[in-house]
């Protein structure tokens, strides 16, 4: 458990000052990872915006010693166009001449003469180990330079303490402390895609491959990836497998071949290890394969090709919030303050001691040395272990079950709503978490009208859901029809007429509604409700399951559109999402696409702020910018449509640049899941599933209740739908405004754009005009409190500001 670091909050009226005697250093240094550009720019965004002086430090500390123009000041617009850009721009190195105290005198010396006193180095545990290194000699290299008649009096007396924070910058998430690293997550996309490319051709001539991911001593890369692309078999240094794993896995292989599998997957982390600490090899496992087997087996080693390329969405936010945060931890830090890095905690971001969790993640090591991995699992943290044994349940079951045999209870599925990445794998892990449980799962085709169609209900087995997490959309069909659209009395008699004792709804807006609907017909079983949309607009959760593939599927044609852009004349593009009233979509790929205005229902536009927009642009095109991105929500406004902005931007920027609009429609619903979504929709269905089998379990007549299965904050929890009214909006089919987490993500795309009309007010719409409106004062303070949202914004909840629940997922 680590302490979070004390910070203070600025008020808003000081927003543009509290920085202004204050110059920011920043640096990326050790292997590259994608989101470091993301986390650079905010960096320097951020800084600039709070009235500091940036300065961009190429090559990682070697451009810190060899000083010139390896350090200089960067200006706003220096930093357009790298959000999208894998790797890093500003450069990395390995750099020998830091490690030694000459090294670091220098780079003291070149720090002073730009008067940089606040660093942020973006890099792995010993890139931070480096900075501290730094930071605690400071005092005693000032007084060395100052005897080397290097620097004045006035500025040994100005300059006696340097203030440091860390951002990790890890492909491998190997970092202790925090959730998710800067990388992680593009690296599992580059691993998912592969294993998805690989599969076909295996499926093809019925072939094994071994995959060997990298990780080092971190198997979080190889677990996620068996979990997220449903491995036969995956091998990590934190688990070695115990003696004999070789016919175990043998008869895993088997097995999925005599139910009609064509391919086998096995992951195997690069520094895989047995029990007795030696190295597994990629080969070795094909050898076993090959000579015990008689399989076809291939080898394939991913390596670079994981660090490499674009970065995700969920990179992009991750780096920008976390870039934004470290600017303000250094705007707070005083000469008592400790060092501290970046980290994520569930839908937090806090500050850590550095040391301590540079010292924890390096005890990883010493403790698979040792062979002490009961204690690199603890390490890793509750998450870890937790996906560890999903995986492990998902993937096997209990040999004393026959295959062919009916479990106790008979448990519903079905899909209500419109298909989102991610439901397969919500629908598999419910299929096998029954099985597991000696249930019977039962699946309903088509929606909840299929128990009205013959042969639409089927008992799955546990082979039926083989490779379901890699197939985009639903396989089993959905419709937007609930049970009202049939007769609800009708529906409620066909699932007496089924025997099911419990129902799970995988779905949106639609499937809660369903439930209610079910409720109110008097249905006395238990009924789980797991949130899969893509608009992530379901009330009593923060995330759903889809839109993190919708994510990334909007910014991959926003990337293409600004390519499109970069050789044509001046050109803006208005470009206009799904979501329903709800501009989640909307507002978090404004800020992974670097977008210049945002137009959602939430928060109503008005012809003047629209105007201001259009002058903002017109006056960045008179500048080095070549294109403009405006995004909008489908129903942002009844009046203010994509016709309509098209023509007001076309008018007023006539001259500047000319406009073209872009409807995404259902591309955004469209492809395979990301691999959030299918570690997500795992997640939702194993625990769905369980919450079933527990009230089923408990014994007596269960009490007919629904039930939504959501995370917030830490917690994945289940909470009543009839709980859910008082923050619902049914008549626009998503949580009110005032109670959405992530409605101040807004704030941090309008600082990230250079938002023109930034201090226009503290609230969002002014409270005269939302009143003619008819609507209440909405605040949104520009200048936010120190805690950001996991989308990627600053989080305004005072309640998020306490210690977190460190026992919790």
């Amino acid at each position: 458990m680590f302490r979070r670091v004390p910070h203070t909050h600025h008020g808003i009226s000081s927003t543009r000052n509290i920085g202004r005697d204050i110059t920011i250093g920043v640096l990326t240094s050790g292997g590259d990872a994608q989101g470091m550009n993301a986390a650079v720019r905010a960096v320097v965004r951020m800084g600039i915006h709070c009235g500091s002086d940036v300065y961009v430090i190429q090559e990682g500390y070697q451009g810190l010693i060899e000083g010139g123009d390896k350090i200089h000041r960067t200006k706003w617009f220096d930093v357009s166009g790298i959000i999208e850009l894998g790797g890093t721009v500003i450069g990395s190195a390995r750099c020998m001449g830091f490690k030694e105290r000459e090294g670091r005198r220098t780079a003291c010396l070149n720090l002073i003469k730009r008067s940089i006193t606040h660093l942020c180095v973006i890099g792995g545990d010993g890139s931070l180990t480096g900075a501290n290194k730094l930071r605690e000699e400071w005092t005693s290299l000032v007084e060395e330079l100052h005897s080397l008649n290097k620097i004045t009096v006035e500025q040994k007396a100005t300059y006696k303490k340097l203030h440091i924070v860390g951002i990790v910058g890890s492909i491998d998430n190997d970092f202790c402390g925090t959730d998710m690293t800067i990388g992680a997550d593009s690296a599992l996309h580059r691993i998912v895609d592969c294993v998805d490319s690989i599969a076909t051709t295996a499926h093809s001539h019925q072939r094994t491959f071994v995959l060997e991911v990298m990780g080092r001593n971190c198997g979080y890369l190889a677990l996620c990836a068996a979990l997220s692309c449903c491995a036969d078999w995956v091998l990590i240094p934190e688990s070695p497998p115990e003696e004999g794993w070789e016919n175990q896995m043998c008869e895993r292989l088997n097995r999925a071949r005599e139910y009609g599998s064509r391919l086998n997957i096995i992951i195997v982390a690069e520094g895989a290890i047995d029990r007795n600490g030696n190295a597994i090899s990629a080969d070795y496992v094909k050898k076993i394969c090959t000579e015990r087997l008689n399989q076809d087996t291939r080898v394939t080693v991913l390596g670079h090709i994981q660090r490499g390329g674009r970065p995700s969405a969920f990179d992009r936010i991750l780096g920008t919030r976390m870039g934004c945060e470290a600017v303000l931890a250094l705007l707070d830090s005083t000469d008592e303050t400790e060092a501290a890095v970046i980290a994520l905690k569930g839908n937090q971001m806090v500050r850590i001691p550095m040391m301590e969790a540079v010292a924890e993640t390096q005890e990883v090591g010493k403790a698979i040395a040792a062979k002490n991995f009961a204690r690199a699992i603890e390490l890793r943290g509750r998450t870890f272990n937790r996906n560890l044994k999903m995986w492990r349940e998902l993937g096997t079951r209990d040999p004393s079950i026959p295959l062919d045999s009916v479990g106790k209870k008979r448990i519903g599925i079905v899909n209500i709503g419109a298909p989102a990445g991610g439901m397969n794998a919500a629908i598999r892990a419910v299929v096998r978490t029954c099985i597991n449980q000696n249930q019977t799962p039962v699946v309903i085709k088509d929606g909840i009208g299929g128990l009205l169609t013959p042969n639409n209900v089927h008992e799955y087995k546990w082979w039926d859901v083989r490779n379901f997490t890699a197939h985009g959309g639903t396989s089993v069909g959905t419709s937007r029809k609930v049970p009202s659209n049939f007769g609800t009395a009708k529906i409620i008699e066909a699932i007496k007429g089924y025997k099911l004792d419990g129902l799970l709804i995988i779905g949106g807006y639609e499937a809660c509604t369903a439930a209610r609907e079910l409720m109110e017909g008097k249905l006395s079983i238990p009924v789980v409700v797991i949130p899969a949309t893509i608009s992530n607009n379901v009330p009593g959760t923060e995330f759903s399951i889809g839109p993190d593939t919708s994510l990334n599927a909007i910014i991959d044609a926003l990337d293409k559109v600004k390519t499109s852009a970069a050789g044509t004349r001046r050109r803006v593009f208005i470009v206009e999402t799904m979501g329903g009233f709800c501009g989640y979509l909307a507002t978090i790929a404004g800020i992974a696409a670097g977008a210049d205005s945002v137009y959602i229902n939430e928060i109503p536009q008005d012809i003047s702020e629209i105007s201001q927009n259009v002058r903002s642009l017109i006056e960045k095109m008179k500048g080095p910018i070549k294109r403009g991105i405006v995004i909008r929500n489908e129903n942002s406004s009844k009046h203010y449509n994509t016709e309509f902005l098209h023509n007001l931007y076309a008018a007023e920027g006539k001259g500047v640049f000319d406009v073209r609009t872009i409807t995404l429609g259902h591309i955004q619903q469209g492809g395979a899941p990301s691999p959030f979504d299918r570690s997500y929709g795992t997640k939702c269905g194993h625990n769905g599933a369980k919450k079933i089998i527990e009230i089923l379990e408990k014994g007596g007549k269960p009490e007919g209740k629904a039930y939504l299965v959501g995370m917030n904050r830490r917690h994945m929890d289940f909470t009543e739908l009839s709980d859910l009214k008082s923050i619902s909006d049914s008549p626009k089919r998503r949580q009110k405004s005032e109670e959405q987490w992530w409605i101040n993500l807004v704030s941090m795309q309008r600082i990230m754009a250079h938002y023109h009309n930034l201090d226009y007010h503290t609230e969002v719409i002014d409270a005269p005009r939302r009143s003619e409106m008819g609507k209440p004062p909405m605040t949104m303070p520009i200048r936010p409190p120190s805690a950001l949202d996991t989308a990627g914004s600053f989080n305004f909840d005072p309640r998020l500001l306490g210690d977190s629940d460190e026992d919790s997922d």
